[in-house]
């Protein structure tokens, strides 16, 4: 396993805007605070969620555009890229693999983190399908595409993408985590990050409240004392 000192660029890949702060903010605010380049890949815009019937369907894949960069800011990261897929209908087509290959080219992080492919029976609502398929196809996106030059050859002959190989991955949700990172410290950079979501969370009372009960037993399962909290992700060395 990278130790951080090790790691300049990570790349997230989610499928809807607001995943990585539920799964992942707190851990990504420890990396750009201690000066790693963090950059998200959202598959979708998210244009199948929220829970206001006023708004107008057409206007939502923007609002949760707006929504992921600004909670992006509130954990230091300041580069968002939207691949625009169909909310509720992604698979790890050829496509996607392709688009995320491209990012992980040209962004060339040590490490990515990336949605659970398998799912979850303990975590249900962790295992959406469009976070299976995302997970799907960052993870072949990771080996074998992005490092194979002859892996969707036009982002090398069109684009002049050199091929790049990912040391590290990082996933979220996944049944057998390994790994645990302390987040007492920037829970509230977290839950400033979750409540950006306003078209997603904005309705719910208690809101933090759950999200301390989440996280607080996560901790527990880290074997951290009580009152601290924590993030939990499967790590897998990707490099060979």
């Amino acid at each position: 396993m990278l130790e951080d000192s090790q790691v300049e660029r990570v790349l997230v890949v989610t499928a809807h805007p607001d995943d990585v702060d539920f799964g992942a903010a707190g851990t990504v605010a420890t990396w750009t605070a201690a000066g790693t380049t963090v950059t998200y890949c959202v598959c979708t815009d998210g244009d199948a969620g929220g829970f206001d019937l006023a708004v107008d369907r057409s206007e939502i894949p923007a609002i949760r555009r707006r929504e992921q960069v600004a909670a992006a800011k509130q954990v230091g990261v300041h580069d968002v890229r939207f691949l625009s897929y169909q909310d509720g209908r992604l698979e790890a087509t050829q496509e996607l693999r392709r688009d995320i290959s491209r990012v992980i080219r040209e962004v060339r992080p040590q490490r990515v983190l990336i949605q659970s492919p398998d799912r979850n029976w303990a975590r249900l609502p962790a295992s959406h399908p469009d976070h299976l398929a995302a997970g799907e196809a960052a993870i072949a996106a990771v080996y074998p595409d992005s490092r194979n030059p002859f892996a969707h050859p036009e982002l090398l002959a069109d684009e002049g993408l050199d091929a790049w190989t990912v040391s590290e991955v990082w996933v979220m949700a996944h049944p057998q985590a390994d790994h645990f990172v302390d987040i007492t410290g920037v829970f509230d950079a977290k839950m400033a990050a979750l409540r950006s979501h306003e078209s997603q969370v904005g309705h719910l009372e208690g809101f933090e409240e759950r999200m301390r009960g989440w996280w607080g037993d996560v901790a527990r399962r880290a074997g951290l004392p009580e009152g601290k909290l924590a993030e939990m992700f499967f790590v897998v060395a990707a490099e060979y």
